[in-house]
């Protein structure tokens, strides 16, 4: 299976003027223009869900990146497919829209039903979109090219138009309040940009507020003062980057703000917790410095910097890449060795020898979805699309009877989406609860310190870096008059590393060499650096293992069609390269999410720390999402069972609490015998998978029972 490269949407879709400089920070001031675009034609042999899908796809590599958003985006826009067509279904359950309707044609209904329900959320969620003028031309131009009117706005639901329109309307009511705060930003075009997903508002308790100072980058120095040395390292450290610009090509705010902030209360899909102020799925923290967990704490800066010394095809390493020898890891690890045999064709992977250095760099841009890309959630819907495509015959689950595209889509869609809007609620909970730090500010801020190595040698700090020959050394009078160290200072710390991105990155590659600890760099480009909020847990390979666990689960197969996926990188971002080819090679959906994990770690991103605790979590909520999706496909949602516990709270309460499914409606009654009678409310929707009652000491003595329905 080959995935191909991105195109370049971008800069087509915008442009933007720059103006005056402000305390040596870039101030950036917008002016959009609607731009004559190439804009995606719908494909006659593709389903009515995949043209739709490719629609969602353009659009994300047109917007500012907001991983955690842009899965729900796509998890939204898939429960309109997936509703719309269950509505025609008899044994399908919908998510959020359940009325059921019959039809002469119930194919074409159901073309039209997805088609209007879309437009209708693409209209609501493109208004915040940072080309919100291009996509209000081209979402009602998409519409007319699939043969529909874009003005009718019935909410007949004797017509398939308007059984689409009011799907729409119950799923944007259902997401509306989902804590992401979408009701809070400004649309076009009464903000030109628009503004999405904002903070909570400067006194609300759930605001972020920053403990670091920002840092800049590009000043040199940090334990001399002058580049804002943090306050507590453990912690993340903002950026102030002049000129910045995000990976789809759209000029920033030079200040990082918090991307995601309120994402710890944001309602997901499958997952359940009972303090709503902690994560979804709890990974325990990262290691922090001066902490029990010191060791682990320097030993993750020592892997970051390794990792930076091997961006470069000239130290002369060759390396396989083939899941003949890489791949096949447990769990939250790296210790596969490959496999001794194509488990799907029963024939051995051929050798893939390439330069260490071109493999890591290629590796790093391909999954960073940057520039012009899709982010890792709808990366992995562009995955799940070539994938669909290699194969001939689509049984959900991998069993049971055929189904056709439109089933398969809808349903691929619905169940990979729940997942990354999954994985993107538990990552970004685990982000802002432990706030965790990314490698550049404390291999800077321990480098800065010192050598931790030798209390005899000079520059010796017990929070210092640790001494690796050929990776991190002590500058001496004469490891500088060697040319060793040429250019550097004596007493400082050195790192062998990529020094950052060379002024003509299309001519030009930086190559590793020897500079102060204190300058370390990602292997970014350099208007951009790091992403703008806290490493711990790496997103990237959250999204990606729970992508790779629906894949598995919907597919039945954790491999490939045929047992190889492929990519192709002929040419490179950041510098220029490679210097031959190199094609990416992964037999399982796990080995690729997998080599996604990686890339953060040569990139400069994410620590391995944030890598393998983002495997874990991304398993979980991708088993999860897919556990409680088959049962909408198959209806059995409606029996969920229901379990009651009970527990004392610290007050002299008792609480009572049961686990239920979001979207299904519940009715709690009580009585004062087991026997009843039992008396109570009607059904309420759940919004909540783990509701709960308190019984006050002074109650009388209350026995509960609950039930649910599919309907209120």
């Amino acid at each position: 299976m080959t995935i191909p490269n991105h195109p370049n949407h971008g800069a087509t879709g915008h442009r933007w003027k720059r103006l005056a400089a402000l305390g040596g920070a870039l101030l950036t001031v917008l002016s959009f223009e609607a731009l004559a675009i190439n804009w995606y034609v719908p494909k006659p042999e593709y389903s009515i869900a995949r043209n739709w899908n490719e629609r969602i796809l353009e659009g994300i590599r047109m917007d500012t990146p907001h991983p955690p958003g842009q899965a729900r985006h796509l998890f939204s826009f898939s429960v309109c497919m997936y509703d719309a067509w269950a509505a025609f279904d008899t044994n399908a359950v919908g998510f959020v829209y359940r009325e059921k309707h019959t039809a002469t044609d119930v194919a074409a209904a159901r073309r039209e039903a997805i088609s209007y329900a879309m437009y209708r959320m693409m209209l609501e969620r493109h208004a915040y979109s940072r080309t919100a003028m291009n996509q209000a031309e081209a979402n009602p131009a998409f519409m007319t090219a699939l043969g529909y009117d874009p003005s009718n706005a019935s909410r007949d639901p004797s017509t398939p138009a308007g059984i689409g329109n009011r799907i729409y309307d119950a799923v944007s009511a259902y997401f509306l309040n989902d804590g992401s705060r979408q009701e809070n930003g400004t649309p076009f075009p009464t903000a030109n940009p628009p503004v999405a997903y904002p903070d909570y508002p400067v006194g609300h308790p759930r605001r972020y507020t920053f403990v670091n100072p920002p840092a800049n980058p590009f000043l040199h120095g940090v334990s001399d003062g002058t580049n804002n040395t943090v306050v507590d390292v453990n912690l993340w450290q903002r950026l102030v980057v002049a000129g910045s610009i995000d990976q789809n090509g759209f000029p920033q705010n030079p200040l990082q703000g918090y991307l995601g902030a309120q994402w710890l209360w944001v309602r997901p899909f499958s997952l359940t917790r009972v303090d709503e102020n902690k994560p979804w799925i709890d990974p325990g923290p990262p290691p922090f410095l001066g902490t029990a967990r010191h060791q682990e704490f320097l030993d993750n800066l020592v892997a970051v910097i390794r990792a930076s010394s091997q961006l470069s095809p000239a130290d002369g390493v060759k390396v396989d890449i083939s899941p003949n020898a890489i791949g096949n890891n447990t769990l939250g690890a790296n210790d596969g060795r490959g496999y001794t045999v194509n488990p799907v064709t029963g024939q051995p992977y051929a050798p893939n020898i390439v330069f260490r250095g071109d493999y890591t760099r290629s590796l790093t841009e391909y999954w960073a979805d940057g520039p012009s890309s899709e982010t890792p959630p709808g990366h992995w819907n562009s995955i799940a699309n070539r994938v669909s495509d290699q194969m001939t015959v689509y049984r959900v689950g991998g069993e049971g009877p055929a189904v056709d595209r439109l089933e398969w889509d809808v349903k691929l869609y619905f169940s990979l989406n729940a997942a990354v809007f999954d994985a993107g609620c538990a990552a970004w909970a685990v982000k802002r609860y432990y706030n965790g730090w990314r490698p550049l500010t404390p291999i800077r801020y321990c480098g800065g310190l010192g050598q931790s190595s030798d209390p005899t040698l000079p520059s010796y700090h017990t929070n210092g870096l640790p001494l690796v020959p050929d990776l991190i050394e002590l500058v001496t009078d004469a490891s500088v008059n060697s040319g060793r160290h040429a250019g550097l200072t004596p007493g400082k710390i050195a790192v062998l590393s990529w020094p950052g991105q060379p002024e003509f990155p299309a001519e030009q590659t930086s190559g590793v060499k020897w500079v102060h600890a204190e300058d370390w760099m990602t292997y970014q480009k350099k208007t951009f650096v790091t992403p703008g909020f806290p490493g711990y847990v790496s997103g990237h390979s959250t999204f990606s293992r729970a992508a790779a666990e629906a894949l598995t689960g919907f597919t039945g197969s954790k491999w490939f069609p045929n047992g190889l996926g492929t990519t192709t990188i002929s040419q490179l971002v950041n510098e220029a390269g490679p210097s031959q080819t190199v094609v990416l090679q992964y037999a399982s959906y796990y080995d690729a999410a997998d080599q996604v994990g990686l890339s953060r770690i040569w990139g400069g991103i994410h620590p391995p720390a944030d890598d393998f605790a983002g495997r874990l979590v991304g398993a979980e909520a991708g088993k999860s999402a897919w556990a409680l999706a088959r049962k909408f496909f198959d209806g059995s949602v409606a029996g969920s069972e229901i379990n009651l516990t009970t527990r004392p709270l610290a007050d002299g309460n008792v609480e009572v609490r049961f686990n239920a499914v979001r979207g299904l409606f519940y009715k709690v009654q009580s009585g004062a015998n087991v026997e009843g009678p039992y008396s109570g409310g009607g059904f309420v929707k759940a919004l909540d998978a783990s509701p709960s009652i308190t019984n006050a000491p002074t109650d009388a003595q209350k026995f509960f029972r609950v039930s649910s329905s599919l309907h209120p």
